[in-house]
């Protein structure tokens, strides 16, 4: 084939022309070919639906049940603004000064006060029931302080025997915390007062109730939490007389895995705080917390204070009585003078014995209060305890420290510290080996 001169091919036809042509056929035949496959596939679908249609009716494959979908627009308003309001309380809330007037009904219901302020009867719109401590701007810094510590540690703590703090106000005007009002007041008005009487088994189980507390507080939150102020009027009784720890403004966050924590001067209630804080620069650990319950645990048993003072000016201890009176062997004596039937007797002593192992003198020889709990439940047997209280006779100072057994204000100032003390040095290996063998038991 020869090329004219015009560029058309010998045959005569234009090579525009010629892709032309194949363009069409191309689009012809997809034109034809794709309506075929989509039928063919239409068809295939038909088929097996037809054939999984005839398998159910004929029982070969069982028809799946109608499930009824909601939409989440039409699930119960009611249901949904109490899960919200639920989230809402999972944290303190932050109130005026003014909503605090209307809660309290302008302050007229006062329940109580002590060092750092008063505390009134209020209740929300809803109709709950609480308690507004409003606290002394008198008290400079110390009331900051307590601010921040109750606010940072119960503010982050959800436990059925730990008050709860719903939330609080902070500006120029005032510092106030809003707790859940506990209708009965706090332990110590049924301790210590002859026409308010609690039945031993509501006071055992105040006792372990208060300890788990304690347990969640020091082994089960994010952040070790120290009370330093455990005694029987900062246990709070509801309705019920279920006990929830309470007054947090002593308390200080840790971390777990520590050994100490740093501690500036004294804290707590002579009476009821740990030896440790008798002596300068020792360590202080949550164990403080330890001793303090096992005091307490002394009272609830004899449903008096640990401290008698006669008319003679000689201090009876109940503390150091019981520790003599397990050595002699009349302990049980002891628990018949404290008003206890002979039912009871027995757990009254295994409570006893559960309060001198928390007041040992060194702290490494007191109980973890997750242990304490076991202790007192009648899980685990209890071996008997060594001897404690030497911290009351330390050398050097010349004189019995009883004047530190007896006071009641949680401000209160040691003027008489030793540098060191010998009873913490060496501690007894049988309540590490003992809470070894708890552990294993589990």
């Amino acid at each position: 084939m020869s090329t004219l001169s015009n560029g058309s091919t010998s045959s005569g036809i234009d090579p525009g022309a010629l892709l032309a042509i194949r363009i069409v056929v191309v689009i012809v035949a997809l034109a034809i070919f794709i309506p075929l496959i989509r039928c063919i596939t239409r068809k295939m679908k038909l088929s097996l639906a037809n054939d999984l249609a005839t398998q159910i009716n004929n029982h070969a494959i069982a028809a799946p049940q109608a499930v009824p979908v909601e939409k989440f627009w039409q699930i119960d308003a009611v249901t949904m603004e109490q899960f919200l309001l639920d989230i809402a309380r999972e944290k303190p809330v932050r109130f005026t000064a003014q909503q605090l007037c209307g809660f309290t009904n302008n302050y007229s219901t006062r329940l109580g006060s002590g060092g750092f302020g008063i505390v009134y009867k209020g209740q929300f719109p809803n109709g709950m029931q609480i308690a507004v401590k409003v606290l002394s701007r008198g008290s400079g810094k110390a009331v900051e302080e307590q601010f921040m510590a109750e606010v940072g540690t119960i503010g982050r703590t959800h436990h059925i025997n730990l008050v709860r703090l719903y939330g609080f106000s902070f500006d120029h005007i005032m510092s106030a915390l809003v707790y859940e009002y506990m209708d009965n007041g706090s332990l110590d008005k049924f301790l210590f007062n002859e026409t308010s009487v609690i039945e031993w088994e509501k006071l055992e189980e105040i006792a372990i109730g208060t300890a788990k507390g304690l347990g969640y507080l020091h082994h089960d939150c994010q952040k070790r939490i120290i009370h330093y102020d455990i005694k029987p009027g900062n246990v709070l009784l509801d309705a019920n007389f279920s006990p929830k720890v309470a007054d947090f403004g002593l308390a200080t966050l840790g971390n777990r895995d520590s050994t100490h924590v740093s501690v500036e001067g004294y804290r707590g209630t002579p009476g009821y705080s740990a030896p440790e804080f008798l002596f300068k620069n020792h360590p202080i650990t949550h164990k403080c917390d330890v001793y303090s319950f096992g005091m307490l645990l002394f009272e609830i048993v004899r449903r008096k204070r640990n401290t008698d003072v006669g008319q003679t000016s000689s201090l009876k201890w109940f503390p150091k009585e019981v520790l003599e009176g397990f050595d002699k062997g009349n302990v049980g004596e002891m628990i018949k003078e404290c008003g206890i039937e002979d039912k009871d007797r027995e757990r009254a002593e295994r409570m006893l014995m559960v309060a001198l192992w928390c007041a040992q003198d060194s702290p490494e020889d007191r109980p973890s209060m997750t242990n304490v709990v076991k202790m007192l439940e009648g899980g685990v047997e209890i071996p008997p305890p060594p001897k404690t209280f030497q911290y009351l006779y330390p050398p050097g100072v010349g004189i019995p420290m009883t004047h530190y057994l007896t006071g009641s204000d949680s401000n209160y100032s040691m003027t008489t510290r030793s540098n060191s003390s010998p009873y913490y040095g060496e501690a007894t290996p049988i309540m590490r080996k003992y809470e070894i063998e708890i552990a294993q038991t589990k």
